[in-house]
């Protein structure tokens, strides 16, 4: 059945909004439409984390509660999902939740701008974990920008959870909410708003029926690059297809030599799988977005969008990845062939990705580093990736790959030909070094010129040797 109404749970009632307008963000719904304005908008672009809200979603018979960036998802998301704000959080007493009392009895706010982001943060941290360790803290909060208090008192804040009761309000009522989301029938979405159109099918093929229908509407999974359009430049999008309500879609596979990654799985999910195989791809996703971009976010996105500085892009291309297209038909494509120029791919209209295969070295060695302004959620300069198969001290093959150095990411083919079973020696990388520039012509644009990417790139190689000769890993003090 098809149904023209979002249905969502706020303040413990099914919340119904009729043929809602697809390219109203969450933010503007909750401070415009509910009048709840603790959520704050910083920057509108997901980056720094002021707008955070948690979404409740039912996983079995549980309920999962995930930190969003309300500021870059659109309101027919919430379809099916719990709606939790910072007001929400104190019970019906009056009483603060533990998480804003141990912000309070910590100072872990000055401004109060950006308070309610960290709070939102650390409650989704709070109800899904049992206890928390500093790392888990750090990347709870990472997507949250501070720029009166410092962090420490908010990390000091978080440490105190520890010796908090798990049993909130929200624990209480629990039984309640999952009765509630299990109520909301999983109707296909077909919204209209004046001229502008939402589809949100529940199977693979309600999808390429719609997709046929409608060839040149934007394809919606995550929105952490898509929603952009509408919050930085002020374009509507007339016709949007949302993935996520595809479950076909959200799947991981792991093969005795590849990893298929269906295209709608979150980066959070498919980052436990890659850990085990390839330790550089899982530190480079922890860099690569915060939790809320992670929560959302997937590999099949940043591969569509198609970005000469997605960071998943040089790591996939240095492992020979491959891509399942569907649609039209089911085909194969080498990822190495898919970018055919600047934001530009094979993909064609009528197609989407359906997963991603990633093959799985057990013996090669395998290296990734990104360079950006900041440490943590940040936008690349260059992001560089070498796989390499290494027999006693012979180079048997490598594959190297950058992001940040042309229009497109792309491997670094004669570079590789000099090391391509050569001796592994500083002399081998210094001759492969001099023809990275045969490979790139990078570009020069706000975050660092075509002269510093250049150095770092040929830096980045010379790092890679030095830290398999070595077999330790070096990072700048």
């Amino acid at each position: 059945m098809t149904s023209d109404t979002v249905r969502f749970i706020f303040n413990n009632k099914i919340r119904e909004l009729k043929n809602p307008d697809p390219n109203q963000t969450i933010l503007n719904f909750i401070r415009s439409n509910l009048k709840k304005t603790g959520t704050k908008e910083g920057c509108a672009e997901g980056g720094c984390g002021a707008c955070t809200i948690v979404l409740g979603e039912l996983n079995n018979n549980d309920i999962i509660y995930k930190a969003v960036n309300a500021c870059i998802a659109f309101v027919p998301t919430l379809e099916g999902k719990q709606l939790l704000v910072v007001e929400d959080l104190v019970n019906e007493n009056g009483d603060l939740h533990p998480v804003q009392k141990t912000m309070v009895n910590n100072h872990g706010s000055q401004c109060g701008f950006c308070t309610p982001g960290f709070v939102m943060s650390l409650f989704s941290m709070y109800k899904n974990n049992s206890s928390y360790s500093i790392d888990l803290i750090k990347d709870s909060i990472s997507g949250n920008l501070c720029r009166c208090t410092g962090y420490r008192p908010i990390i000091d804040s978080a440490k105190k959870l520890n010796l908090s009761s798990r049993k909130d309000h929200f624990f209480k009522n629990k039984k309640n909410i999952i009765t509630l989301l299990k109520k909301i029938k999983k109707n296909n979405l077909e919204l209209k708003r004046e001229n502008k159109n939402y589809f949100a099918p529940k199977t693979l093929n309600e999808l390429k029926k719609i997709i046929k229908k409608n060839p040149k509407s934007n394809l919606l999974s995550g929105g952490t690059d898509l929603s952009l359009k509408v919050t930085k430049e002020r374009k509507d999008l007339k016709s949007i297809i949302y993935l996520q309500s595809v479950k076909e879609l959200d799947f991981i596979i792991v093969k005795k030599n590849e990893i298929n990654v269906g295209a709608c799985t979150p980066i959070i999910k498919f980052e436990k799988y890659i850990k085990k195989y390839y330790p550089d791809f899982n530190t480079i996703l922890k860099r690569y977005g915060s939790l809320q971009i992670r929560n959302v976010g997937t590999i099949a996105g940043n591969i569509a969008t198609a970005s000469p500085i997605g960071d998943t892009l040089p790591l996939l291309l240095s492992l020979d990845a491959k891509i399942v297209l569907d649609g039209i038909k089911k085909t194969e494509i080498s990822l190495n062939d898919f970018f055919i120029g600047y934001r530009k791919t094979k993909l064609k209209k009528g197609q989407f990705i359906y997963s991603i295969k990633i093959p799985i070295y057990k013996k090669n060695i395998f290296k990734a580093y990104k360079i950006s302004k900041r440490f943590d959620d940040d936008i690349s300069s260059v992001c560089g990736s070498f796989n390499i198969e290494l027999n006693k001290n012979i180079i048997k093959k490598v594959k190297i790959a950058y992001g940040g150095m042309s229009e497109i990411p792309k491997r670094a083919i004669n570079t590789e030909k000099i090391l391509n079973n050569s001796n592994f020696s500083e002399l081998n990388f210094f001759k492969a070094i001099r023809n990275l520039e045969k490979d790139y012509k990078p570009i020069d644009d706000m975050r660092a010129s075509k002269e510093y990417r250049m150095e770092v790139a040929k830096n980045l190689l010379m790092k890679c040797y030095l830290e398999v000769k070595n077999n330790k890993l070096m990072r700048l003090s």
